[in-house]
Order: C-alpha cells, then sequence, then structure tokens
C-alpha cells in the first residue's frame, strides 16, 4: 500500500509540473481522494484509508466522489447516484404538476425532457448489470414522468403500456442496452476504415 502512494505522489507531482510548463495550475484544493475497494477490503484500512501529501497540502480520503457527474462511493456503489438523481427528477416532478392548470401537453413534455429524462438518460450505460432493485428507482421516474405528460393519474387504468404505446419510451433496461449498442456501433464504425488498411497490408 505505501508503494501505490509514493507512485500515486509521483505521478500528481510530474502531472502539476507538467501543467506548470504549460501555464496551468492543479489547483489541491479540488482535489478528491477515494479508495475503491470491496467492503472487506475497506474493513482492513485504518480510518476511512491512507492520505496523500502533495507538497505541503495533505488530502485526506473521503467515503464518496463526485465525477462527471457521477456520485461514486469507496464500494463503487451507485445507491448514491440513483439516490440523487431520483429526489432531483421528483422534486421537480413535483413543481410541474403545481403548474399542470397553466401548461399544456407539449410543454409538459419539453419540460420534463429538460429537468427530468435528461438527468436519467446522463451517463445511464453505467447501470448496466445493476441490481432490479436499483434500477426499478429510475423506473419509477420515468413512469411519473410519464404521467405528468398524459395527464394520467397514478392508479388508473391502461398506463402499463404508456410509454411504449403513447410516448415510445423504453425502459431503463432497454434504455441501457440501446445506449451500450449504440455506443459500439459507433466505436466499430469509426474504426472500420482503419481495420480495412490493417487487412490490406496484410493481405
Amino acid at each position: 500500500m505505501t508503494s501505490a502512494i509514493l507512485r500515486l505522489e509521483n505521478c500528481i507531482e510530474e502531472v502539476s509540473h507538467w501543467m506548470s510548463a504549460n501555464r496551468l495550475k492543479l489547483n489541491v484544493d479540488k482535489t478528491e481522494l477515494f479508495w475503491a475497494w470491496s467492503h472487506q477490503g475497506l474493513a482492513l484500512l485504518w480510518s476511512t484509508g491512507p492520505y496523500l501529501q502533495l507538497g505541503t497540502e495533505t488530502v485526506t480520503p473521503s467515503d464518496q466522489v463526485r465525477v462527471v457527474g457521477m456520485t461514486l462511493t469507496s464500494d463503487l456503489s451507485l445507491d448514491k447516484h440513483v439516490a440523487s438523481i431520483c429526489a432531483t427528477c421528483f422534486y421537480w416532478l413535483r413543481q410541474l404538476r403545481r403548474v399542470q392548470c397553466s401548461r399544456d401537453a407539449e410543454s409538459a413534455a419539453t419540460l420534463v425532457h429538460a429537468f427530468v429524462t435528461s438527468r436519467v438518460d446522463y451517463c445511464n450505460a453505467i447501470h448496466a448489470g445493476e441490481s432490479k432493485s436499483t434500477v426499478d428507482k429510475l423506473q419509477q421516474v420515468l413512469n411519473a414522468a410519464a404521467r405528468i405528460i398524459t395527464d394520467i393519474r397514478k392508479y388508473d387504468h391502461g398506463q402499463s403500456h404508456l410509454l411504449h404505446n403513447e410516448l415510445h419510451w423504453l425502459d431503463i433496461t432497454q434504455w441501457v442496452q440501446y445506449k451500450l449498442c449504440a455506443t459500439v456501433y459507433r466505436c466499430l464504425q469509426h474504426k472500420a476504415p482503419q481495420y480495412m488498411m490493417d487487412l490490406r497490408y496484410c493481405s
């Protein structure tokens, strides 16, 4: 563990020197550290884990960090990330219900896509292989958003096919699979010319 800390400190120091040479600055105050491990592994670390010494500043580890809008915990669980998304989305859905009398279906759809589904869709590929309980929380957000757009109550009949038939939305699991397939397809399309060139040189 000590050797890993030293290598990490040296790596960050070299990055800092490179940034200084290019008129940039590595802000230590905004540098976050957390140790990703299993629950059993984290129990072996003292306190919350060893810290980093970057010059005169000390970076202590935390239980969670926020990276590109995603909240990651030390055990690499997405529970807090999903809980944050659901809380924010349900807040905006409550606000939209308050102005229900002064908006039409088109305006509701625009607002729902801007404040709710965009958050559910953001980086949703990380939910591939996620537990059903976690995915169901995001699915509840989509169901509530669909009810806002179509003005259907929670316990009304006929809303089981609401997402697919009327709004043409996918379930969360299907949404994630589509995102992964689209990403892989684009990567293959981008690499296809290089593959053809390699085959030409090999022939």
